[in-house]
């Protein structure tokens, strides 16, 4: 089937955007702006939050608390009723998820400027399930994972208000990137499917297509990793520990962490080795090159004292190599293998 290159053009635009908001969602972490906005989906109650807090209450603190507790209530049951119990009075016996803080402008505008890229990115999204629907319904699968995207994307609006109503307690940001890993490998699916440039499929030695499974598993499990460390040392920082401290209160997760990024590292330059040897595929050289820009940023990370703009970069560039690995499975799924 024949698409449209504009159709095609969209959902591009649309992978670039979903990589936007994790970007975004970054700078929002860094500049501690998850809370900029007390509300969800408006910002203070408006479409276009304010510049300053003249408008608002003298009680505004009081009152979004008040609405945060609401919508709290209802996730606790909500997690109740699926088992999960413990978290859910864990949630309900934290003193510090309702407090609110000081309205700042620059923060507000940060996290305003988050929610502005995921709608527009949602909407991205939901055009071409439109598109999909008046144009190509009648391939199934397309149909399918379009829609299971579409599902999640709201999944994931309606978790962004529960990470807003709980504070940015840990876990829900954690639960909030699996998310935002989950729509990115969809529509990468989606790309492949309709995309020419990744139609074709990767005919790699077995070793290779081994190598990848192992590296994308690491990865993944990295992003994780990387993220409970990430909030560890934001609660250390609240407790006024210093870097020198850090990865000794931290312990066992770092090693993890750290040993786990050589560990591709060696698996990459076998992987780009064989390549370069044998087949020559621009994405593991690609994957090869953001691997080694990631190493470089996560050694700034370690010893700069965290400096904000590099935790985005490493998030980019981490998020960059998840989506490579993704692409480079999807087409190597169906590859002649060969013994080598």
């Amino acid at each position: 089937m024949e698409f449209s290159k504009w159709f095609v053009r969209l959902n591009w635009i649309a992978l670039v955007l979903i990589f936007l908001v994790v970007i975004a969602g970054s700078l929002v972490r860094i500049t501690g702006s998850g809370m900029g906005c007390p509300d969800w989906p408006k910002c203070f109650g408006e479409w276009v939050p304010p510049t300053t807090d003249a408008n608002l209450p003298d009680n505004y603190k009081e009152i979004y608390s008040e609405k945060r507790a609401k919508k709290l209530e209802k996730f606790t049951r909500f997690l109740s009723a699926i088992g999960m119990k413990e978290t859910a009075e864990a949630l309900k016996n934290d003193p510090t998820i309702l407090i609110e803080q000081d309205f700042n402008a620059g923060k507000t505008w940060t996290e305003y400027g988050n929610r502005l890229v995921g709608f527009l990115s949602g909407n991205a999204l939901l055009i071409a399930f439109v598109w999909i629907i008046a144009r190509y319904r009648e391939h199934r699968k397309l149909l399918i994972v379009a829609t299971i995207n579409l599902i999640i994307l709201i999944v994931q609006a309606w978790f962004g208000s529960i990470v807003v109503a709980s504070n940015l307690v840990p876990w829900t940001i954690t639960a909030h990137l699996f998310l935002a890993l989950v729509i990115i490998g969809l529509q990468l699916y989606v790309l492949r499917m309709i995309s020419p440039s990744q139609k074709t499929n990767l005919i790699l030695p077995k070793t290779s297509i081994y190598l990848i499974w192992i590296v994308f598993l690491i990865t993944f499990y990295q992003m994780f990793l990387g993220t409970q460390v990430r909030e560890e040392i934001d609660e250390l920082i609240k407790y006024g520990y210093t870097q020198s401290e850090w990865i000794t209160q931290i312990g066992l997760p770092f090693y993890i962490h750290r040993s786990f990024s050589w560990l591709v590292l060696i698996l990459m330059i076998y992987l780009f080795y064989k390549n370069e040897k044998q087949d020559k595929f621009k994405p593991i050289r690609w994957l090869f090159g953001l691997l080694i820009l990631e190493l470089i940023s996560g050694v700034s990370l370690a010893h700069l004292n965290m400096p904000g703009m590099v935790r985005t970069v490493h998030l980019l560039f981490a998020s960059a190599i998840f989506g490579i690995l993704v692409m480079l499975l999807f087409r190597a799924r169906n590859a002649k293998i060969q013994i080598g």
